[in-house]
């Protein structure tokens, strides 16, 4: 079964109603990265980073996997698919995705501020006073600024073995998420499914643009992937 691999960020949650986090004027919802999204922001202003994320995880509940997340659930039935993700949401695994790493972590988890590998599942608000089992505060579970990307080796791993390479509703811009693309042959096929793509064709041997949205071009995508596949 051919094997590929989809790279998705923000443009195909924002179809779902989820707020992107960063603004036009590089803030997030109002404040400055390094305040809620940095190690040095949870030091200084803890109740801030966390009602911020609280706020992003309350939303979760109030939208709904869309058309693009349901068009890859549909191209899992015909390929080896693996989704590599930046968005901390749920919405692939909702729509029925079984292989889904998420590069800058989730907002359904939290983990320990001194064992970051003691990871709970958490669906309420994340409060001070909210202990790990050794008795160390909770922190949300997502990769700051200044922090490495720990699925970033699995990632890069999984990329690599890509015969087909999708692209949906990100700049390419952070890395090192938008690093990715190097890990595929010349060769390799590659969409890319953005209304603002920030590559051209003449970039890659074998790139086709799709300049639209998430939730219009990745049906249609898929639907000519399905109805070319050997």
């Amino acid at each position: 079964m051919k094997k590929i691999v989809v790279l998705t960020g923000a443009g195909v949650s924002a179809e779902s109603g989820i707020n992107t986090f960063r603004d036009s004027n590089g803030l997030w919802e109002g404040h400055d990265v390094m305040q809620v999204a940095s190690p040095q922001g949870f030091a200084n202003n803890p109740e801030l980073v966390l009602d911020f994320y609280n706020q992003r995880r309350r939303q979760l509940f109030h939208v709904e996997p869309n058309r693009a997340h349901r068009a890859l659930v549909d191209l899992e039935k015909h390929f080896d698919l693996h989704i590599i993700t930046q968005n901390v949401d749920d919405l692939h695994e909702r729509a029925g995705s079984s292989n889904v790493i998420h590069l800058h972590g989730e907002l359904l988890k939290v983990r320990s501020t001194k064992n970051e590998s003691d990871v709970l599942s958490w669906k309420k608000d994340l409060n001070i006073g909210d202990l790990c089992g050794s008795g160390h505060q909770l922190r949300p579970h997502i990769v700051w600024f200044g922090e490495q990307v720990p699925l970033l080796e699995k990632a890069i791993e999984i990329t690599q073995r890509a015969e087909i390479l999708i692209i949906i509703g990100t700049s390419m811009q952070v890395y090192p998420a938008a690093s990715l693309i190097n890990f595929v042959t010349r060769e390799t096929p590659i969409y890319f499914v953005d209304p603002k793509p920030s590559v051209q064709a003449t970039q890659y041997n074998s790139l086709t643009v799709i300049e639209d949205t998430a939730a219009k071009g990745v049906p249609i995508l898929v639907a000519d992937l399905i109805g070319t596949k050997p």
